[in-house]
């Protein structure tokens, strides 16, 4: 492996790093955006069941707000309950929008280095061309050994390139449609509550916790 690298040329380098802030940045998504952990399935009934009781207060919404990202959603909703139905919607819509935006915390990592790891592989594969051809030039085609050094080069690194690229493209598009799918799952209980509070007729929560889980 070490050979590998060193055959690469310099521009291994930031390839290889590109590679571990793919590993770091899928596993640490993968942890962060676990459906069980975004959008905790009893959440809505344990908010009816305090509404309900009358048990809601200024400890129970803070406790609600730390307790997950669809809980700041609820949270937010709940705090501004009393002013009327569209000023409950703007403040969830407006927590959402934070939510989301950490859902999506290092995605454009991920997409910057599926963009730019190709390129590195594309320049390692210039730069080990030049070689091939500065050597053609100085001695001719007689040294073998050379030639197949910036040839090696030039493939390793278009290899290596691509080998961080496609990953980082899988991850990407794959933590895009769990964000997506979350966020459907986070806009049908924040309506849900919305419609209970405000409705036009009062809206019953199921007792038991909803099953429709983010894929």
């Amino acid at each position: 492996m070490y050979e590998f690298v060193i055959a690469g040329g310099w521009l291994m380098v930031p390839i290889l790093a590109c590679s571990v802030a793919v590993i770091a940045i899928a596993i640490e998504r993968y942890w962060a955006l676990r459906p069980a952990r975004v959008v905790p399935p009893a959440l809505l009934h344990q908010v009816w069941s305090w509404l309900k009781s009358h048990q809601v207060t200024r400890q129970k919404i803070q406790e609600l707000r730390d307790s997950s990202p669809l809980g700041k959603i609820l949270a937010a909703g709940l705090s501004n309950a009393g002013h009327g139905r569209d000023i409950m919607k703007d403040s969830i819509e407006e927590a959402a929008n934070q939510v989301i935006h950490d859902l999506e915390r290092y995605l454009a990592i991920l997409g910057t280095v599926a963009a730019i790891a190709p390129l590195l592989g594309l320049l390692g594969t210039v730069i080990g061309m030049i070689k091939v051809f500065s050597a053609i030039m100085l001695q001719g085609t007689g040294n073998a050994a050379v030639l197949a050094g910036g040839i090696s080069e030039a493939l390793i690194t278009t290899a290596a390139g691509l080998s961080v690229a496609i990953p980082a493209l899988i991850c990407h598009r794959y933590f895009e449609r769990r964000i997506d799918s979350l966020v459907v799952v986070m806009e049908d209980q924040a309506v849900k509550l919305v419609d209970a509070l405000h409705g036009d007729r009062l809206m019953q929560i199921d007792d038991k916790p909803a099953e429709k889980q983010a894929s």
